[in-house]
């Protein structure tokens, strides 16, 4: 790689918002925030990063995906533009 033109990469711990989780990986995203994490090596600072949504937290990855009204959206979409019969 050029040195000089890449963003500083180093590793950073984000944290979700709504379970408060929180994982440790690499990012070019910098936060005033910092956390106390416990490696191999020791406990070590690295900086913080809240997120809102993360796999821990969202709906598809949890099994707690949100139904839509399928049923409505067709009446709606029928009240609309009506109903045609079934053609032969």
């Amino acid at each position: 790689m050029k040195a000089g033109i890449h963003p500083d990469y180093h590793p950073v711990v984000f944290q979700d918002a709504n379970t408060g989780a929180t994982f440790l990986t690499r990012s070019t995203l910098t936060s005033n925030r910092t956390i106390e994490w416990d490696t191999p090596a020791g406990v070590r600072t690295y900086p913080l990063v809240i997120v809102e949504v993360s796999a821990d937290s969202h709906p598809f990855w949890t099994g707690t995906q949100r139904t839509l009204d399928s049923a409505g959206r067709v009446e709606r979409f029928r009240r609309r533009y009506g109903h045609r019969g079934s053609r032969p």
